[in-house]
Order: C-alpha cells, then sequence, then structure tokens
C-alpha cells in the first residue's frame, strides 16, 4: 500500500478480533448441531476458512457445517459489468432447511452482496434464522436496510475511501483503508 494508506487491524488485532468472533458464536450456538457457517465468495470465503479454523483450535470436534456461496447471478449489478461475469463455486452439500445460518463476509458496505446471499441461500432450504457475521462493518453506507449480529470492527471512512482484508498463505492478515484513487497492491 502506499503513503496514503493506513493499517485499521495488524496482524494480532486481526487475531484477536477473530477468537472474539469465535467465542461470540460459540456462546450463541453450543455445540453448532443446528447451525451452519455460510462463506459469501470470494472474499468471505478467505475470512470465514479462518474463523472455521480458530473455531476448531478453541473448540474441537465442533459440528458445525461449513459451505460457500456464489452470489454472482443473484446480484442486481452483475449484468452492469460488460462481459458476464466469471462465477464462484457454490459448494454447499447439506440442506440450510430449519437451521440457524450465519453467513460470514469480510467487509459490510452497502448490504447488496447479503441480500443476493440470502436470495442465494434459499435455493438450499428455508433456514429457521439468519444471522450476519461480518469482519469490517461501514456504517453509514447502506443501499440496504442490512445490520450485522457479529462485526470484527465497526469503522467511518468517506466515501472515496476503500477496506482491503488481506490473507496470507499462513492465514495471518491485515485489514488496511486506502484512498479509491491509489492502486490496489
Amino acid at each position: 500500500m502506499s503513503t496514503g494508506s493506513r493499517i485499521l487491524l495488524d496482524s494480532a488485532q486481526l487475531e484477536l478480533t477473530l477468537r472474539r468472533l469465535c467465542h461470540q458464536l460459540i456462546e450463541n450456538h453450543d455445540d453448532f448441531s443446528e447451525t451452519c457457517i455460510i462463506g459469501v465468495q470470494s472474499r468471505g470465503v478467505f475470512f470465514s476458512n479462518q474463523l472455521m479454523n480458530e473455531l476448531q483450535k478453541i473448540r474441537p470436534g465442533h459440528r458445525a457445517r461449513y459451505g460457500k456461496l456464489d452470489t454472482t447471478f443473484y446480484r442486481d449489478d452483475f449484468r452492469e459489468k460488460g462481459s458476464p461475469p466469471e462465477p464462484a463455486r457454490t459448494d454447499i452439500d447439506f440442506s440450510v432447511e430449519g437451521k440457524k445460518v450465519v453467513l460470514v463476509d469480510d467487509v459490510l458496505y452497502t448490504g447488496r452482496t447479503i441480500r443476493a446471499a440470502m436470495d442465494a441461500l434459499l435455493d438450499y432450504g428455508r433456514p429457521e434464522r439468519i444471522e450476519l457475521l461480518i469482519l469490517i462493518d461501514r456504517r453509514f453506507s447502506r443501499h440496504l436496510p442490512i445490520q450485522p449480529d457479529y462485526t470484527g470492527r465497526k469503522v467511518d471512512v468517506i466515501l472515496s475511501e476503500r477496506v482491503k482484508v488481506e490473507w496470507d498463505e499462513n492465514g495471518c492478515g491485515q485489514v488496511w483503508i486506502y484512498s479509491q484513487n491509489e492502486k490496489k497492491a
């Protein structure tokens, strides 16, 4: 990142935040026997993978079902992007019928991705309840009335700023805020 960028969460803070979110999930879902955790493609999957790894460390043998959900064709803007988008892969090999579902994404901005995820999720059954777990909540920028149940960090940024979550191959990460005019690393 360039000089105008700043770190919102360094790797130690991100690890602590991840652990706190896992403990909140454990408090609310106990053994996870009736809970499914679904990562929203694509960036939410990186975060949900880390979340599942941390849950396994804290509570070995938890029974949460885990899946990955592609929202490409459920988005209200996919036709506006020019050429057809390359869809990610949905990997849900279970029904969510009557289950508690925790949707996981890295950054909540306008709410459109989460709306698309809820639409896509209904193809796999009707959940008893849907909860939303977000690493970074960009408040005051919603286009839809969607709010997280679990939040790693709330941040107020101006419209020209972006939030980027980076993960390395070892599962360590950082969260950056940078200007929209800067080139992404």
